[in-house]
């Protein structure tokens, strides 16, 4: 047996649904690289790396084309999103990571990014069937993805946001796909979202905050 056919053997079965290693191992440590994320920590993207690569075996194994397409879409962003985390911690005063709330502008183009590529990638997964059997939850998951990636790499409070809503068309996908760990997990995904949204803002709101009087800037 490869160990690619060992990453798609089954783990257990529980509740009728079958649980993959592949599943398994790559969403647990996903759910670990997200608590670092929250935390603030560089090491969320070595973890985010790792969890994507195993991913792939999973969603390949059920034939999510854009499910396998967003998990190489981490692996490119996790490398670039370690350079611009280290790079923010440098720049940060007190050695923590630099992170703000997104400008109008820069909401607008992620909006804009996020509509216009759901429609092109469904576009494509619907005139080739063969590449994906639910084109427009698979296209919308694999474009959102993308859109929270960048955010995140550009240490924007908002990426959280982008999560919250893939989340929300993720969880019944992978569902329906029988990656039923990838649901449950998603699950959890969407309570460390909030948890690391609140984080975020009151870090945001503590480094607006002004210097006290006679204390140095």
């Amino acid at each position: 047996m490869s160990t690619f056919d060992g990453l798609n053997s089954e783990a257990f079965t529980a509740f009728g649904q079958h649980i993959i290693w592949s599943d398994l191992a790559g969403n647990t440590i996903g759910l670990v690289g997200l608590a670092l994320g929250w935390l603030r920590s560089v090491w969320t993207w070595p973890a985010q790396l790792l969890s994507a690569l195993i991913l792939v075996a999973a969603n390949v194994s059920v034939q999510q084309s854009g499910s396998v397409g967003k998990q190489l879409v981490i692996i490119v962003t996790a490398v670039w999103g370690w350079q611009q985390w280290t790079r923010g911690r440098r720049q940060a005063q007190d050695g923590g990571l630099a992170i703000r709330f997104a400008s109008w502008r820069e909401r607008r183009l992620l909006l804009a990014a996020a509509a216009v590529g759901t429609l092109a990638v469904g576009g494509l997964f619907t005139a080739f069937p063969s590449l994906s059997w639910n084109p427009w939850p698979d296209a919308y998951v694999f474009v959102g993805t993308l859109v929270a990636m960048v955010a995140q790499a550009r240490r924007l409070v908002e990426f959280w946001f982008a999560w919250l809503l893939v989340d929300v068309v993720g969880v019944p996908l992978n569902f329906t796909s029988g990656l039923a760990f990838s649901g449950l997990i998603y699950i959890v995904y969407g309570a460390l979202v909030l948890w690391g949204m609140r984080a975020w803002w009151l870090r945001t709101r503590q480094s607006a905050q002004p210097p006290l009087e006679g204390a140095p800037a």
